[in-house]
């Protein structure tokens, strides 16, 4: 490896980086980090932070997981790599396979289509939606619904039936015949609601109405997160998600879950779906299934989509979407590892109390600062804090303000993550409580450093 003068001389100088703007990585050299041990990263310089990003929510198990570290060395040295398509499998695919169907039984998923990660599940989630209408001989329901603020990857699909402004506006005309129902979002809303189970039922009655709008037999899915992540964790009222299961049932639209980021653990329930009571027809997920050591994802199925696909006799079940990692043995042999030691840890309980413990901190703090104008979370281990200028206009924070503190909390121990005006906070599960002790110290840190 070369040396930190090396490193830091060529910082974003010949790489562009996701998410964000590359002349602005110029000026502002992005942190460049070398290492990571439990739930703490250590950055070029040696600083040592926690890590309340957990990588990208993806670092459940955090960064010293020895038995995902060692299953990747062997599965390396057995076969490090075979194709999937048509005559061929893999051993580690075949046993993640059955226990991907164990895990998630309550969910009413029986069967797994592996992709390389959260936008390509997506994607093959939206294709399949399609593909079961048009084995049923409904070749005309090819619309999706979504929830605006929702964040579902960055393919084209992907980007369609995002929520979100900012991955969607420069890249258009992105596809066709995707409509975005308004968020259960309290803070900010069209209908001026603040009350969380009034505003859940006026959000479906707008999903209703644009159902009845566009025609349900023109429509093939709905997709959605459980807890809105990258939009800045909107947590919907209990009786959202079943509402829109109501709905999907009543007009025939497949439920898409969008489990990339809530499954295995996250919201405290080992599924954000379960977390509501609610079985999806399909369940997007990634990230953590690999505790982010090997990118890897998988679509899970439900029933009645197995049924329609398996007992098809004209050759319209036939799947024609893929990838070349798709059930790649090494990224099957780190999920066999990782899904076994999530469970051996329980994380989903330990996500449920360290979750509660750090949501009661930044309720704490949203009363002593005033440019904390909304805390959300009480969901395990996802919470965000959205910053404003005045909390009577909650109008935003500029981002020099928002970026000042990022820096002292980042000088004061804690990674966190700056999306818009919302500070997100996404830890590994298996947090300690004095980790989250320090993480609202650092917090408190780096809003007094600017108040």
């Amino acid at each position: 490896m070369k040396d930190s003068n090396f490193l830091k001389e060529n910082n974003a100088r010949h790489l562009w980086h996701p998410m964000a703007h590359p002349a602005e990585s110029l000026n502002n050299p992005p942190t460049i980090i070398t290492g990571g041990h439990g739930v703490r990263i250590t950055d070029i310089d040696g600083h040592e932070t926690i890590d309340a990003v957990g990588g990208l929510w993806n670092v459940n198990l955090g960064f010293s997981c020895r038995p995902v570290k060692d299953a990747i060395s062997a599965q390396l040295d057995q076969l490090p790599y075979y194709s999937t398509f048509r005559g061929t499998s893999n051993d580690a695919a075949i046993e993640l396979s059955y226990m991907l169907r164990e895990f998630f039984a309550d969910d009413g998923l029986t069967r797994a289509f592996y992709t390389s990660g959260g936008s390509d599940s997506v994607e093959i989630a939206l294709r399949l939606a399609r593909q079961y209408h048009k084995i049923r001989g409904e070749a005309g329901r090819v619309k999706y619904l979504s929830l605006k603020k929702g964040y579902h990857g960055t393919h084209t699909g992907g980007a369609s039936v995002n929520g979100n402004s900012n991955f969607r506006t420069q890249y258009e005309p992105l596809m066709p015949g995707c409509y975005h129902i308004p968020a259960p979002y309290t803070y900010r809303n069209p209908f001026d609601e603040s009350d969380p189970a009034r505003l859940a039922q006026l959000c479906l009655s707008a999903m209703e109405d644009e159902i009845n709008f566009q025609g349900a037999d023109t429509i093939a899915a709905m997709i959605m997160e459980p807890v809105l992540g990258a939009g800045g964790v909107i947590t919907p009222h209990e009786s959202f998600m079943p509402g829109v299961r109501i709905l999907c049932d009543k007009y025939g639209i497949i439920l898409i879950a969008d489990e990339v980021i809530t499954g295995f653990g996250r919201t405290g329930s080992w599924t954000g779906s379960r977390h509501w009571g609610v079985q999806p027809d399909l369940a997007c997920t990634a990230k953590a299934i690999t505790n982010g050591y090997f990118p890897f994802g998988a679509v899970m199925i439900a029933e009645k989509l197995v049924e329609a696909f398996e007992s098809d006799t004209s050759g319209s079940g036939s799947i024609g979407s893929g990838y070349t990692y798709s059930g790649h043995p090494v990224g099957a042999a780190a999920a066999i590892a990782c899904l076994q030691e999530t469970e051996r840890l329980k994380v989903n309980e330990n996500a449920a109390g360290r979750g509660a413990e750090l949501y009661s901190g930044l309720k704490m703090l949203g009363e002593k600062f005033e440019l904390i104008g909304d805390v959300r979370g009480g969901h395990g281990l996802m919470c965000a804090l959205e910053l404003v200028s005045e909390k009577s206009s909650k109008t935003p924070v500029g981002k020099d303000i928002i970026t000042a503190i990022h820096q002292a909390v980042y000088e004061a121990g804690v990674m966190v993550r700056i999306s818009g005006p919302n500070m997100i906070l996404s830890p590994p599960l298996i947090l300690s409580a004095e980790d989250v002790e320090d993480i609202l110290k650092a917090l408190d840190y780096g809003f007094s450093s600017v108040s």
